[in-house]
């Protein structure tokens, strides 16, 4: 009997036969401008290969190197490189407090969700991957599992093309899709592609059930964040919830109420939820008040991890 390969397997004798190779510099969108579709990816360096030294750089030879614009990424609140230190600062105590709840016992693998549409899930995940990946030896796959609506290859500048829905309906390969982006270390994409309807029929199948589980065991020391739709407002999430290690929840501060967190936390009673990201929190408020604890009343997540700054 021949033993079936894995999407994994599968790249790294492809890529034995292909030659090192780095795309040619582009310009980063502007919000408003159409974004130039490029070829497509290869898979990332084996796992055999071990991880950086601390400050030693990873050379990305085989998946798709894309430049990214710093002007632009803080234009779109993206934590990186020294711009919004102060918020730089919450997502390391975040940091902190999923690394404490999840090293130990190797849970990978966290969903990121929020109750509702447009309370910061996305930006939250984006974040939250890029922070995780600046902890040393710690790399992170960044997966756009918002199938409705993807959306974290524009937030990053990153241009329109194939992503997660083509692996699911057309059996695109995944390291043809995945992305690093330049100049963020250890981060490496996989976008959503185009959106769909059927998105939690694709979300809640056998193949994507796979392909967690590939990610989460291939690379021991890297976590994979998948960004899902809102909680109570499609299916998606809570048909995806079985198959990952934890979840957070992010809350907008003065706009999510509280029975919409109760729902979500009935909901998802049976998984791991790690805690809440309680966003856009007013700077005043910011200044005069510690965020991270544990409130009384049970209608809310065990932790609240922290917030971002309006």
């Amino acid at each position: 009997m021949v033993e079936k390969l894995g999407f994994i397997d599968k790249a790294l004798e492809k890529a034995k036969s292909l030659p090192p190779r780095k795309e040619p510099a582009v310009t980063a969108p502007q919000p408003e401008g159409r974004l130039e579709e490029l070829p497509p990816a290869w898979e990332p360096a084996p796992a055999s290969y071990p991880l950086p030294a601390l400050g030693e750089k990873i050379d990305y030879t085989i998946t798709r190197v894309v430049p990214v614009d710093f002007d632009f990424l803080r234009r779109q609140k993206i934590v990186a490189g020294d711009n919004h230190e102060a918020v730089a600062e919450e997502y390391k105590l975040i940091r902190t407090h999923i690394l404490h709840r999840t090293k130990a016992e190797n849970l990978n693998t966290i969903m990121i969700t929020g109750p509702r549409p447009n309370e910061g899930k996305t930006l939250t995940a984006i974040n939250l991957a890029i922070s995780l990946a600046q902890e040393v030896n710690q790399t992170v796959l960044l997966v756009d599992a918002d199938l409705r609506n993807p959306s974290i290859h524009r937030y990053l500048g990153l241009p329109d093309g194939p992503g997660l829905v083509d692996y699911l309906m057309a059996g695109v390969t995944i390291p043809d899709l995945l992305i690093h982006p330049e100049g963020l270390p250890k981060l490496v994409v996989l976008p959503g592609g185009r959106p769909v309807s059927e998105a939690a029929e694709l979300i809640s199948s056998p193949l994507m059930g796979e392909l967690v589980k590939e990610l989460k065991n291939f690379y021991p020391n890297r976590y994979v964040l998948f960004d899902l739709p809102p909680l109570l407002s499609f299916a998606d999430a809570l048909a995806f919830a079985p198959l990952v290690d934890a979840l957070v929840l992010v809350v907008e501060m003065g706009r999510t109420p509280r029975e919409d967190i109760s729902n979500c936390l009935e909901l998802l009673s049976k998984y791991n939820v790690l805690g809440s990201v309680l966003n856009k929190v007013a700077p005043d408020e910011h200044r005069h008040k510690y965020y991270y604890y544990r409130p009384p009343s049970q209608s809310f997540p065990k932790n609240i991890f922290s917030r971002w700054l309006k």
